[in-house]
């Protein structure tokens, strides 16, 4: 009894998510965090751009609040809007900003979108990233283009919790193009990481005979 409710807890939160995610397409979004308070539910939006998020007069906001009481029975909702420090080491942003970019000046345009993003990714002080696109990209004919700078570890424990991934669309007139998006940040320790210390040298102190 206890397991079926907590997996239709995290259901629930992945809904939420997934909705707060298709309703700020374009704005920045990040992801979404759900706590529960003694007061409420409080859902925290990460964003690198806020005021879109928030609206004219927190009119979205206002929105979202009475959307997510309604459609998810969320007790007292209060969203907090939190700033993404560096966008360009946020995976979701920037695969939704690659997204939003095709969509707004087409597939013919992929190749400088992706050299684009990946210099801006890796001035950002990234270690590497990796962008494949797919879909009918330019041809009629599904393909996948990959665009790779730097370093990326692709398997082991740092591959799996140190390195960003997202995924989004671009929807065009000839189809859905998939964006993927892996960023490995400047902070990640690796295991071959060695550093060598320096010895401190001691005088050496002359006997007397």
């Amino acid at each position: 009894m206890i397991e079926r409710k907590f997996v239709a807890e995290k259901l629930k939160e992945y809904q939420i998510q997934e909705f707060i995610s298709n309703s700020l397409k374009n704005v920045g979004h990040s992801h979404t965090r759900l706590q529960r308070t003694p007061v409420g539910d409080k859902v925290v939006i990460f964003a690198s751009r806020p005021g879109l998020v928030v609206g004219r007069k927190g009119e979205n906001i206002k929105k979202l609040t009475a959307t997510l009481k309604k459609r998810f029975n969320l007790e007292n909702p209060q969203i907090e809007i939190s700033e993404v420090e560096n966008p360009n080491l946020d995976a979701q942003i920037v695969a939704e900003r690659i997204a939003s970019t095709i969509e707004r000046f087409g597939i013919q345009k992929f190749k400088a979108i992706g050299h684009k993003t990946m210099t801006d990714v890796m001035a950002a002080g990234a270690m590497g990233i990796e962008i494949l696109i797919s879909g009918k990209v330019p041809s009629q004919r599904a393909k996948t283009w990959r665009f790779y700078q730097g370093y990326l570890k692709k398997c082991g424990n740092i591959a799996n919790e140190a390195v960003l991934r997202a995924r989004a669309v671009a929807i065009l007139k000839t189809g859905e193009i998939g964006i993927q998006v892996a960023i490995m940040g400047p902070n990640v320790s690796l295991p071959d990481d060695i550093e060598v210390g320096k010895v401190k040298e001691e005088p050496v102190k002359a006997e007397q005979k």
